[in-house]
C-alpha cells in the first residue's frame, strides 16, 4: 500500500480544522420515520464513524415536497431538530465533525410519497426516465409541474429554513445538494430546464436559483460553514446537458466568487466507467476553481493517496467504504482490510448492515 500518511494531514475546510483528509460522503440508508424523523439508532451509527476528517449527513429534504423516496430524514420540523440534536451530540462526543446535507429532490419522486394532491416539482414539465422508491418497491418517477414562480420562492425560503434548522441541531455546517439529477441540478442542466424566463434559456439564468439558495442559507450561516456538491459529468436520474463545459466553467466560478467552505464534486459513479475526455473535464474545471476541493467516486486508499499528491483535491468523500467500514480512518492508517460490504442492506431494513460492521480488535466501539 501507498504511503498513507498524506491522508492524516490536517486541512482547514473553511471555518474547520479537520484533523484527517478521508471524509464520509452523504449516503442515503432510507432509515428515517415516515414522518422524516430519524431512527434513534443513527445516533450510533454516526457516532461510530466520528473518526471521519467530516461527516456529511445522508441526504435531508428541507420541505415535505422534496422528497423523493421511502423513509429519508427531513429538516422541516421541531421533532426533527430534535433527533437530529441526539446525532450531533453523539458526534461532537467522539471528537467528530458532522455537517447536514439540505436536499430537494425535485421531479425524481412520486405523487405517493408527496403531501396529498401534489405532483413532483420541477423547473419544467418533463418527466424523468427514472425509477424512485415508494412503499410499492422501485416506481416510476410521476410526471412533475413546472414550478411557478412562487413555488421557486418557497423552495429557495424551505433551504433557508432547513439551514436555521440545522444551525438548531447542533451541526457544524450545511452542504447544498446541487448534484445527481436533483432539484438544483435539475435548474443548472438543459435537458431538465426549458424554461423561458430569468430561471431558463442563457446559463446565466439557469445558475439563478442555486445562486439565490446560497445567498438565502448564508443568511444562517457564515459562508465558512456552507459546502456545496456537484456532479458535473451528468450520469445520474436522467439529468444532462447540451454542453457541460460551459455550463459547469460558469458554476465553479459562481462558487469560486462565493468564497464558500468548500466545493464537494462527484467524479464517478458507482458502476460507471469514466472517459479519458471525461477526466480531462474535470481537470480543465478544477483548475477553475478557488477554494478547498474534495473529490467523491470510487476511491481507494491509495487512489486518494496519488490524488492528493497530484494537487487535483484537498480531501476525499468515501461512501460504500463508511458504511462496512465505521473505522475507514483507522484501517488506511495501518493498511487493514476492509470489512466486506453488504448492498443488500444499504437501503432500508434494520440494524442488519447498520450499525453491526466490526471495528478492528484494538478499536473501542460503542
Amino acid at each position: 500500500m501507498t504511503d498513507p500518511s498524506r491522508l492524516f494531514t490536517p486541512v482547514m475546510l473553511g471555518a474547520l480544522d479537520l484533523p484527517n483528509r478521508v471524509l464520509m460522503a452523504p449516503l442515503t440508508r432510507n432509515r428515517a420515520h415516515s414522518d422524516g424523523t430519524p431512527w434513534k439508532t443513527a445516533q450510533t451509527y454516526y457516532a461510530q464513524r466520528a473518526s471521519a476528517g467530516l461527516i456529511i449527513s445522508e441526504a435531508t429534504q428541507v420541505t415535505p415536497r422534496g422528497k423523493g423516496y421511502l423513509d429519508t430524514p427531513g429538516i422541516h420540523s421541531d421533532d426533527h431538530v430534535a433527533a437530529w440534536r441526539k446525532i450531533t451530540d453523539a458526534v461532537h462526543a467522539r471528537g467528530g465533525r458532522i455537517f447536514l446535507q439540505l436536499w430537494h429532490v425535485g421531479r425524481i419522486s412520486h405523487v405517493s410519497l408527496l403531501p396529498e394532491g401534489e405532483t413532483p416539482q420541477a423547473p419544467s414539465a418533463i418527466r424523468a426516465d427514472q425509477k424512485t422508491f415508494t412503499a410499492d418497491g422501485f416506481t416510476d418517477c410521476s410526471e412533475p409541474h413546472e414550478m411557478t414562480h412562487e413555488e421557486i420562492r418557497e423552495a429557495v425560503e424551505a433551504f433557508r429554513q432547513g439551514a436555521e434548522r440545522a444551525r438548531d441541531a447542533g451541526f457544524d455546517g450545511v452542504e447544498i445538494h446541487s448534484a445527481n439529477g436533483y432539484l438544483l441540478d435539475q435548474f443548472l442542466q438543459d435537458k431538465t430546464n426549458r424554461r423561458d424566463d430569468q430561471y431558463g434559456g442563457p446559463v446565466e439564468n439557469r445558475l439563478r436559483f442555486v445562486q439565490e439558495v446560497i445567498d438565502a442559507v448564508a443568511t444562517v450561516w457564515p459562508r465558512e460553514r456552507i459546502g456545496i456538491r456537484l456532479s458535473p459529468l451528468g450520469q445520474a436520474n436522467d439529468i444532462d446537458d447540451s454542453d457541460r463545459e460551459t455550463l459547469f466553467t460558469a458554476v465553479y466560478s459562481m462558487i469560486s466568487e462565493a468564497r464558500l467552505a468548500y466545493l464537494h464534486v462527484v467524479e464517478e459513479f458507482y458502476g460507471t466507467d469514466t472517459t479519458d475526455a471525461e477526466i480531462d473535464l474535470l481537470k480543465r474545471l478544477r483548475a477553475g476553481y478557488e477554494g478547498v476541493y474534495i473529490s467523491n467516486g470510487g476511491f481507494t486508499a491509495d487512489r486518494a493517496v496519488e490524488t492528493l499528491a497530484s494537487g487535483h483535491c484537498d480531501a476525499v468523500a468515501f461512501g460504500r467504504p463508511f458504511i462496512a467500514n465505521p473505522d475507514l480512518p483507522e484501517r488506511f492508517r495501518v493498511g487493514a482490510d476492509l470489512n466486506p460490504q453488504d448492498p443488500d442492506t444499504f437501503y432500508g431494513g434494520d440494524e442488519t448492515g447498520y450499525i453491526d460492521y466490526p471495528f478492528l480488535p484494538d478499536e473501542r466501539t460503542i
